[in-house]
């Protein structure tokens, strides 16, 4: 028996070579180490919860994802991924929504942050119409927020703070004026919202067409949201992932009339009041744009980001 659960799992002797990759990019020389390691975690795992392979594996930017099956036959993923800030919240945020219009958490090791996942099916990305697929992101975003906050999770305040902390700096690295006035103008609106409350709804805050998939039970819905990056905030700051995505779609179509589409369908489905949906926009722009500027990512002038700055701010005043 032994024998033939060791050969059940060889095609996990290695993580793929562009997921590889890709941990170079993110985390540079501290990349192998965990490469190397996770195979292991996952025959570990794989043993301790009597899981067995069932298909090529697949991968994310940083998550391997090895599909088995269960005891019983249940279709599941082992997804492995590392502990950092980004991953830490995850299996509490799949917690606390227990399956409701979420992937369902299985099983979690906390030392590795490996996580058991129900296994779901396609994703939104093949819904040929990108405002429909909006529909149904805003409905999503709608439905998480209603769940209690778990324990645990960075606040949307502590967020803004940093980033506006570290604005003045960034603004002079972008390489052109439009791309500094675009900042600063984020910045200013954040400086605004500093004054109000900051929200206490669950965000997913990375929910776009590929983190939706199809539901394998009709009873709980259409689709379901995977892979959040979890925070406590208000839920005006979860749209920017939806409009940005698909950015081709976004220019076939004619970029600003477009996007301000998504924008409106996103706040209808959502429940959002479009003033402050598009301030908080602006506060997810700057993100991005303080983290571009400070890797010396110098796309500025063909990014997204400038797109959607020129829709929202004129809507966030």
């Amino acid at each position: 028996m032994r024998g033939r659960a060791d050969r059940a799992l060889t095609p996990w002797q290695q993580v793929p070579l562009r997921l590889r990759a890709s941990h170079h990019s993110f985390f540079g020389a501290s990349a192998d180490a965990w490469c190397d390691a996770a195979p292991a975690v996952a025959r570990r795992l794989a043993a301790a919860w009597r899981l067995t392979p069932d298909g090529p594996t697949t991968h994310g930017g940083v998550a391997w994802v090895l599909p088995v099956r269960t005891t019983d036959g249940t279709r599941a993923v082992l997804k492995v991924q590392p502990v950092d800030d980004e991953t830490r919240g995850e299996p509490l945020a799949l917690a606390a929504w227990d399956g409701d219009g979420a992937v369902r958490l299985l099983a979690h090791d906390v030392d590795s942050g490996t996580m058991l996942l129900e296994r779901l099916g396609a994703s939104l990305e093949a819904e040929p119409d990108d405002v429909a697929g909006c529909t149904v992101i805003g409905g999503l975003l709608a439905h998480l927020r209603t769940h209690t906050p778990p324990a645990g999770l960075p606040r949307l305040t502590t967020v803004l703070g940093n980033l506006l902390e570290r604005a003045p700096a960034a603004i002079p690295r972008l390489p052109d004026d439009a791309g500094r006035d675009a900042l600063a103008r984020c910045a200013a609106v954040g400086h605004e919202l500093a004054a109000e409350p900051a929200g206490d709804r669950l965000l997913h805050w990375d929910l776009h067409y590929a983190n939706v998939l199809a539901a394998p039970d009709p009873a709980r819905g259409d689709w379901l949201a995977i892979d959040p990056k979890p925070l406590v905030g208000h839920q005006g700051f979860e749209l920017l992932p939806a409009l940005r995505n698909r950015w081709d779609d976004v220019v076939r179509a004619g970029t600003h009339d477009h996007l301000r589409r998504r924008f409106d369908v996103l706040c209808d489905t959502a429940g959002l009041d479009t003033r402050h949906a598009a301030a908080w926009t602006c506060v997810r722009v700057l993100q991005n744009l303080v983290w571009e500027a400070e890797q010396d990512v110098p796309r500025w002038t063909a990014s997204a980001e400038r797109v959607v700055a020129d829709v929202v701010l004129p809507l966030a005043r």
